[in-house]
């Protein structure tokens, strides 16, 4: 006989607060093993086609491994250096960014020249404020970076965790599977599958057009010559899953940047602009339906609230498990919502076997 619901929901509370108070306990000490799992999952798929190729299971983790390290030694030796650079220069220069742009409003505008102006007050405002507030969080990055433990991190124990997670992925899947409460095993195993879609959808869909854009944006911006191209189309990139935004803050701050350096030069401006026209064409038509294919189930909105939710809550491990658990989240709330549809307490009297029929004539009215 089964657990009465009661004593059921209990015991499912419990375990939920189990796994908040280990995030707010652990806090970064989780981190390298969140980073783990997550790069594992995306890599899992790989790994399974090399299965299928022939490999060991052992040996398409070694493979994979290896390309994934030279991939970000790679990265990290030709690409991060440049992108700090660039970000600490474009911080740096937002002063006089906002004087430039200060003195090109006045030649049209004259009356904007009164050092009382609301206009004046407001660029001045925002370039200090982009300078302190940006110095601040690029510090703490620039920190954070260097420090022996966070590089004891990313070079050591993220490769290792992520190693052994993905060797044995399935094993750990079934065993999972094995341990499932016997009663609810088949409607676990349908959510788990559903959230697995969402999160593959996003993660190893969204995640990849991402990067493809990133990459396109920031090398495109570069053969331009447009000074900061490589950190605006990096941080395009990143942001493009949320819908528009990342050709929209990307194309605004590329044609910002293009008309202070090739003011005259319209060809070179349009052709800033046309970049992300390009992108979000190639995304619509070609990326966006081959690797992510239909709604993955994350509403814009809703991931940014997790986003935002969590990382204050639980800082970056927060961000690490804002995705999965939103996803999670809203699948249970379309369940829930499914059987609460399918219940007396919606149906009422209407749901009853035995109730009585509508009068047609009534109906009829």
């Amino acid at each position: 006989m089964g657990l009465p619901v009661r004593a059921q929901a209990k015991y499912w509370g419990i375990a939920a607060a189990a796994i908040v108070l280990i995030l707010m306990l652990l806090g970064d000490v989780m981190m390298p093993f969140l980073v783990g799992m997550a790069v594992a999952y995306f890599l899992d798929p790989v790994a399974d086609r090399l299965e299928r190729a022939g490999f060991s299971r052992v040996g398409a983790t070694v493979t994979i491994t290896l390309c994934a390290l030279v991939i970000f030694v790679l990265g990290a030796l030709l690409v991060l250096p440049s992108m700090i650079e660039q970000a600490v220069a474009l911080v740096n220069a937002a002063p006089d960014l906002a004087s430039h742009l200060h003195a090109f409003l006045t030649e049209r505008f004259p009356s904007l020249a009164d050092n009382g102006s609301t206009v004046r007050k407001t660029l001045t405002g925002i370039g200090e404020a982009v300078q302190a507030k940006g110095g601040e969080l690029l510090n703490g990055v620039l920190t954070s970076v260097v420090s022996i433990v966070d590089m004891v991190v990313l070079v050591v124990l993220v490769p290792v965790i992520t190693f052994y997670l993905l060797m044995d992925w399935d094993r750990m899947v079934a065993e999972v599977d094995r341990l499932l409460p016997r009663d609810h095993a088949p409607v676990i195993r349908r959510l788990a599958g559903e959230i697995d879609r969402t999160l593959a959808g996003f993660i190893r869909g969204q995640g990849t057009v991402c990067l493809i854009l990133g990459v396109f944006y920031a090398v495109a911006l570069g053969l331009l010559g447009l000074n900061y191209g490589l950190i605006v189309g990096f941080v395009a990139g990143m942001i493009s899953f949320i819908p528009y935004v990342g050709a929209v803050v990307g194309g605004t701050l590329a044609l910002g940047l293009a008309l202070f350096q090739f003011w005259g030069e319209w060809w070179m401006i349009a052709i800033a602009g046309g970049i992300f026209l390009a992108g979000q064409q190639v995304e619509g038509h070609i990326l966006t339906p081959k690797l992510v294919g239909g709604s993955v189930g994350l509403h814009p909105v809703w991931l940014i609230f997790a986003l935002s939710a969590f990382g204050s809550l639980f800082g970056f491990v927060g961000l690490l498990a804002a995705v999965p658990v939103a996803a999670a989240l809203g699948v249970l709330t379309r369940f829930f919502i499914s059987q609460y549809m399918d219940s007396r307490l919606y149906r009422g009297m209407a749901g009853r076997d035995d109730a009585p029929a509508p009068d047609s004539d009534e109906d009829a009215a």
